[in-house]
């Protein structure tokens, strides 16, 4: 007699609760033969399950319009988000959740708490949970984190970051392969060609400029703006930010001031202070002749750099070589042309002296004998 479908289904369901507690009765050699079946199908179910739902984490993640920032939790940088950008961003985009399949239905604080409970978020807080002197409320996407103890969905100033490493996109990989070959090229510089040495040169010099220009235009409008008006105006503001995406680090128009107005006393004190370094610096700016040498000097070395090469170094080296033997084979005969000399003068200072004893001692013996002939003459 054959089994109806309720009963056969009836005798599954009492073979897998006998498997679950222990038991090895109520299946038969039926139930037996369907161990492996039922005991393999459950984690084929979850790790499906599971890896829709990091497909569905993978693509939320990536997605534009979800807000994030990057914060530190236990020493450790993450991507967070808040619950309530979370809900609003299922809302506005639906098809979002067709990855899950059958569970796209779902809400989504119960989409929310299964990410929860595969571990592909953690609900994190603010560590710090006051209000800092001279600020309004606390900060709406704070640096610094740490868990949550109830791992549960909310929308009410909870926060919640990714706990798996974002795949990473092909232009880091060729990054990381080209990141060496850029640093030997680096290091290559000096035999560089002249041309390639200079288009370099003034790259780096126009970047260095363009950078200091901007903090210097920032710091003086934001100088400017208060003390006059007495708000806070950053352009750029995430310019010298640790922690910013691209696209946050060229925004070019800072959030709303939350931060409390500025006394005019303060302020006051600020622009009399700037007066004063002003005029300070423009007291002591260097002149015309002190700016001349110290482009010279700078000039001397940046064409020392780039102009020097391999074959002119060798080159030089060799002209030095030659440029000492040639020096030091004049000074080997001017030293034994002088000690000749000088003994050539002493021996002719010898000579002098001889000669003019010998013309002393011919006067006096001439002299002595006129005398005689004199007296001789007289005497007769």
């Amino acid at each position: 007699m054959k089994k109806s479908g309720a009963e056969k289904k009836r005798a599954r369901r009492s073979t897998g609760g006998a498997l679950q507690n222990g038991g090895g009765g109520g299946g038969g050699g039926g139930g037996n033969n369907r161990d492996p079946n039922t005991d393999n199908t459950p984690p084929k179910r979850q790790g499906s399950k599971k890896d829709l739902f990091q497909l569905f984490a993978e693509k939320v993640r990536d997605h534009k319009d979800l807000e994030s920032r990057w914060a530190v939790l236990q020493e450790t940088r993450v991507e967070y988000f808040r619950g309530k950008d979370f809900v609003s961003f299922l809302k506005n985009h639906p098809e979002v959740k067709e990855i899950l399949e059958s569970d796209r239905n779902l809400e989504v604080e119960d989409i929310a708490n299964i990410l929860l409970r595969t571990n592909l978020l953690v609900r994190c807080d603010r560590v710090v949970k006051t209000v800092r002197p001279g600020k309004r409320k606390l900060s709406t996407w704070p640096a610094h984190l740490e868990i949550f103890p109830d791992q549960l969905f909310s929308e009410n100033d909870a926060f919640f970051a990714w706990t798996f490493v974002k795949r990473r996109p092909l232009w880091q990989t060729l990054l990381s392969f080209f990141w060496p070959v850029l640093t030997l090229a680096i290091c290559l510089f000096p035999v560089y060609p002249h041309q390639a040495k200079l288009l370099i040169l003034y790259s780096c010099a126009g970047i260095l400029l363009l950078i200091l220009s901007l903090l210097l235009i920032r710091a003086t409008i934001f100088g400017a703006v208060w003390i006059i008006i007495g708000k806070r105006v950053w352009i750029f503001p995430n310019i010298l930010a640790e922690e910013a995406t691209l696209s946050e680090l060229f925004r070019f128009w800072p959030k709303k001031d939350e931060d409390e107005r500025p006394k005019w006393t303060a302020r006051l004190f600020y622009a009399i202070m700037a007066v004063l370094v002003i005029l300070l610096l423009r007291h002591h700016a260097p002149d015309e002749a002190a700016r001349a040498r110290y482009h010279k000097r700078v000039s001397n070395i940046i064409d020392d750099v780039i102009e020097w090469s391999p074959r002119l170094a060798l080159s030089g080296m060799m002209e030095k070589q030659q440029t000492v033997l040639n020096t030091t084979e004049p000074d080997n005969n001017y030293t034994v042309g002088s000690s000749a000399n000088s003994e050539k003068v002493v021996e002719s200072a010898d000579f002098n002296e001889d000669t003019t004893t010998l013309e002393q001692h011919v006067d006096e013996d001439g002299i002595g004998n006129s005398e005689e002939s004199e007296s001789s003459t007289a005497s007769q």
